[in-house]
């Protein structure tokens, strides 16, 4: 895995805007964040943003297929890591491959991730398990492996962006100002499996009641209420956001609430317990499919978590946005 940065002058050649596919977000005011969770996601402060429209599903492998053969685009995964980006880094240690959820059969410290992922040689967005495995017959499920400038080179080339953390979270609400989740206020309403997430004892115990194992397809699950699906399991999605640990408080009158707010700094997004590596983290959104009651509560449209640029695994993709302000 290696850092890269996507200039303007190296955008691929974009193709015409076009809105199939997507669905219409209107406008608003609404609580962004949680103060009942975990503490990245407090405090619950209000924030405006303006119109857009958004992808209906995530960026699906066929999709991404289509953008690799028009632009020969190239991923973080597939790229040979310049040792000059992670200094101190064993030799042996940097080669081509991402990281893959690979479950042990018994109980583990939940503390150690180490114990379920694996960088695996070869694992990439046409191998999303490792070099024998392949995306035969998944064209309708959520493409993986792509690191932050993959996601943002597709978004350009189709003549979109990438949402801002608080775009996507306005969306994933789907009008329900303040619920739990995408869907209410109740995880499994009448028992009903809303998305694709982890049941039984991460990450050891599988018990697939959602009828996945891992990535599904992406209208698999029903649509929240603006028609959107994915917000919530399946995989994390990348926004354009830097992350900081927590969000600003909310604003002491309705004229000083934000509008179309956007992340902190770089320099605030670098990992303190790696302060010899500089790399950006930017904001993930949804949880993914292996959010589990015992271990990742993030199945919520609150729910944030950092990933650097650099990084791809089997459970993050993405999806892309249209302005309404700076449509012609």
């Amino acid at each position: 895995m290696s850092q890269a940065t996507l200039r303007h002058d190296q955008d691929p050649e974009p193709k015409d805007h076009s809105y199939a596919g997507m669905i219409r977000i209107p406008g608003g005011t609404f609580r962004m964040g949680s103060d009942k969770h975990y503490p990245e996601e407090a405090p619950v402060h209000r924030v405006t943003v303006d119109g857009f429209w958004l992808d209906r599903t995530p960026v699906t492998n066929r999709q991404f297929r289509d953008f690799v053969r028009a632009t020969g685009h190239v991923t973080v995964a597939e790229k040979q890591p310049d040792p000059k980006d992670y200094p101190g880094a064993l030799p042996q240690m940097l080669y081509k491959g991402s990281l893959v959820f690979t479950p042990p059969d018994h109980p583990v410290d939940l503390r150690l991730w180490g114990q379920w992922w694996t960088l695996l040689k070869g694992a990439d967005w046409r191998h999303p398990y490792g070099p024998k495995s392949s995306i035969n017959g998944l064209d309708n499920h959520p493409v993986v492996h792509v690191a932050y400038t993959d996601a943002l080179a597709y978004a350009r080339w189709a003549g979109k962006d990438l949402p801002t953390e608080a775009e996507w979270e306005f969306a994933a609400r789907g009008g329900l100002d303040g619920a739990e989740f995408a869907w209410g206020d109740e995880f499994t309403p009448d028992g009903r499996q809303m998305a694709n997430t982890w049941q039984g004892a991460f990450p050891f115990q599988n018990k697939c009641e959602d009828g996945f194992e891992r990535t599904s397809p992406v209208t698999a699950f029903p649509p929240n209420g603006y028609g959107l699906h994915d917000m919530i399991g399946n995989v994390w999605e990348w926004t354009s956001d830097f992350y900081v640990p927590k969000h600003p408080a909310d604003a002491p009158k309705v004229c000083c609430i934000p509008e179309n707010p956007r992340g902190g700094r770089e320099d605030q997004s670098y990992a303190p317990c790696e302060p010899g590596i500089r790399i950006p983290r930017r904001v993930l959104k949804g949880g993914s499919h292996l959010c589990a009651p015992n271990y990742c509560r993030r199945y919520r449209p609150a729910a944030r978590h950092p990933q650097p640029v650099d990084t791809s695994t089997s459970h993050v993709g993405f999806r892309c946005i249209i302005r309404e302000r700076k449509i012609p």
